[in-house]
């Protein structure tokens, strides 16, 4: 059965997407067959991967999520070979109104993609800025996950919530849901405060913070823009090696 991984942090900015799309992608490229699914009403994966977010073909999350169409009826196939997508729809804030009265609303995802979980080798899933119902659906489906994490003090103090509703989520609907761990993002090592950050992250959690950083990167900053995760756009850049290493570190991290 396939892992599934939901990216995840309420405060925008930190590169959350950034993440999903070439963390999935660097997996594919690494030889596991993967699944991204964009779980954010904004749809920035689902351009970022070089789709339309504003297609009417009526095949995506959205449909999903209230039972209007099968998830295998929803994937897209990407420019890379073993990464598929589920996309998103600016319609997918509408589920969470729609969800507000039906039966275990917070499992409504899990559900849904249960029947393609042993299709895959890891399920990532790129959560909404939010704290909302559908980020609880995708922690309820999520084996794990990852945080990523501006080396910013604003951005740590926003950490505080999310962990609270982590914890909430486990207590309630899904015990077994652990942390993948925490990864900096727009890292510039020649800025004072970011190491500071850096250290305070890694004294306060420890192993949880993943050894690889993620530099700020022009390249990779441009890659969105141009449909294509990093490993496509700019395969010599340090975006597409930083996110490689992940990837493995990830992989290694899942053999223990």
């Amino acid at each position: 059965m396939g892992k599934v991984i939901a990216i995840a942090n309420q405060k925008g900015g930190v590169g959350k997407t950034t993440t999903a799309i070439n963390l999935a992608a660097s997996l594919a490229a690494l030889e596991k067959k993967v699944l991204i699914i964009d779980a954010d009403p904004q749809a920035n994966t689902t351009s970022g991967l070089n789709f339309s977010p504003d297609n009417d073909e009526k095949r995506t999350l959205y449909e999903v999520m209230i039972g209007e169409l099968d998830v295998h009826n929803a994937l897209i196939q990407t420019e890379i070979s073993n990464l598929h997508m589920v996309p998103s729809h600016i319609n997918l804030v509408a589920v969470e109104i729609e969800m507000l009265d039906a039966e275990d609303r917070e499992s409504i995802l899990k559900k849904a993609i249960a029947p393609i979980r042993n299709e895959y080798d890891y399920i990532v899933i790129d959560c909404s800025p939010s704290l909302g119902l559908i980020t609880v659906n995708s922690l309820t489906a999520a084996d794990s996950v990852m945080i990523p994490v501006q080396p910013e003090f604003f951005a740590l103090e926003g950490l505080g919530k999310l962990l609270q509703t982590i914890r909430l989520v486990q207590n309630g609907v899904n015990p077994d849901l652990t942390i993948e761990g925490f990864v900096v993002t727009m890292f510039d090592g020649r800025t004072k405060v970011h190491t500071q950050v850096l250290n305070q992250l890694r004294e306060h959690f420890k192993d949880m913070v993943f050894n690889t950083i993620i530099q700020r990167n022009i390249r990779l900053s441009e890659a969105p823009s141009h449909g294509k995760p990093i490993i496509l756009y700019d395969v010599m850049s340090n975006g597409t090696s930083n996110y490689l290493n992940l990837a493995r570190e990830v992989l290694e991290k899942n053999k223990q």
